[in-house]
């Protein structure tokens, strides 16, 4: 299997929503996306999979010494093998790769984040980072597309929180910020049962709010000469701002059960998003 061939194989059994998005880019671009999708994964799995924090924190430190020898030219993983081709090629910066270990290194530093100061750090480092990499991979040409691309990594990872509120508070994880939890008269624990309270639909309801936030400043950001290349990210805005507007017509039932989008709903919303951002004339 070649180093394309991994991080191809990676994506499609992840189930992501980014891989109706790919389907959009030019071969270049999307082995370059595919690569940095599968590194994101890859690191993620390092702290999903590993019960001992000591042996997920060497892991991690290998993946920084890995990043360090890819931008050598030295890569020895196959997911580097494949994404050393198109880091020159995109600009794509050393920095932004270290950010990405250090936000899942966060996910060992803290069960819970105090409150939101803490977590949009989180969300910079585990999303942004990864959009204005993605950005660069798409294609731009006004630097007020690097704005959106943070602000969709954001709102995408907050849409990501509260549709998985459950399952992290069953891994001992809570993402939405103890002040507010506070706030709304929650307790952490309560995100592990199956009840679904009026303080939990309030609380989610503010959370889904500021994300609903995050996605309007995003494509208020977002120039209209860059659209039709930044295709991929708007196909994820939709996608994830649809399974937003699930969750709160389901009345925020994320404790009961987990929300998602069929496949074919997923095709549909990216092949009509796709065609609504035809490149200006």
């Amino acid at each position: 299997m070649s180093p394309d061939e991994y991080c191809e194989d990676k994506a499609a059994r992840s189930g992501s929503s980014f891989y109706y998005a790919f389907r959009f880019l030019s071969p270049e671009r999307r082995r370059a996306i595919t690569a940095l999708y599968a590194f994101c994964r890859e690191v993620d799995d390092v702290v999903d999979d590993c019960r001992e924090p000591s042996v997920a924190l060497a892991k991690l430190e290998w993946w920084r010494e890995e990043v360090e020898r890819t931008f050598q030219g030295a890569p020895r993983h196959p997911i580097t093998r494949a994404l050393e081709p198109h880091l020159a090629p995109f600009d794509l910066s050393q920095e932004y790769f270290e950010e990405i270990i250090d936000g899942m290194q966060m996910d060992l530093e803290y069960d819970a984040y105090p409150d939101f100061a803490t977590l949009s750090l989180y969300c910079y480092r585990a999303a942004s980072v990864v959009g204005l990499l993605s950005a660069r991979i798409f294609g731009f040409t006004d630097r007020r597309t690097l704005k959106y691309a943070h602000d969709l990594g954001t709102a995408m990872q907050l849409t990501n929180i509260l549709r998985d509120v459950h399952e992290d508070a069953v891994r001992g994880r809570v993402y939405i910020p103890l002040d507010e939890l506070e706030r709304f008269a929650v307790k952490p624990e309560e995100f592990q049962t199956n009840i679904t309270r009026d303080a939990h639909r309030e609380l989610f309801a503010f959370q889904a709010s500021r994300a609903r936030e995050y996605y309007d400043r995003a494509l208020a950001h977002l120039p209209d000469e860059d659209r039709h290349a930044q295709r991929p990210g708007l196909i994820m805005a939709a996608i994830y701002r649809t399974l937003l507007e699930e969750i709160e017509r389901d009345g925020y039932r994320v404790l009961e059960h987990r929300i998602r989008l069929t496949p074919l709903r997923k095709l549909w919303i990216a092949w009509r998003t796709a065609r609504s951002a035809r490149p200006t004339k």
